[in-house]
């Protein structure tokens, strides 16, 4: 799938839910069934600056295809990471780099979040594309 059809699946998905009490219980879930982070990739290099709770990602680059992992000790960011990796999760890097997370807004998720957990989805996001352009510029 493209970065695009992941997005709009996700618009769909949020849109059947009035309520954001319903949507925040389903970034729970998204967090909940996210595969753990290894605790070998649990290190000072890959928390992410910028987030009020402790955010860790790890990337990798298979087959020219960029790997993402993450976890959070906050249950709403890590279903927020976890909603990260399944739009950007094994794309190329030009794909997420030109990519516009446009899902954001469409989901109402930039509105309804604190200044500091949007703070942290923006440096989450950041940080994803820096990935994505390191492996560009390294030629994977």
């Amino acid at each position: 799938m493209t970065i695009d059809e992941i997005q709009d699946e996700i618009i769909e998905e949020f849109r059947e839910l009035d309520d954001w009490m319903d949507r925040y219980q389903l970034l729970i879930d998204m967090g909940n069934d996210a595969e753990p982070l290894d605790e070998k990739y649990k290190t000072e290099q890959n928390l992410i600056d910028g987030c009020q709770s402790r955010v860790w990602l790890q990337a990798d680059i298979i087959d020219g295809r960029v790997r993402f992992m993450a976890e959070s000790d906050a249950l709403i960011v890590k279903g927020i990471v976890a909603l990260l990796i399944r739009v950007y999760n094994d794309q190329t890097p030009d794909d997420i780099l030109a990519s516009d997370p446009y899902f954001i807004k469409e989901i109402g998720l930039s509105e309804h979040l604190s200044p500091t957990r949007s703070n942290g989805l923006l440096a989450m996001l950041k940080q994803m594309k820096m990935y994505a352009l390191a492996f560009k510029a390294k030629g994977n």
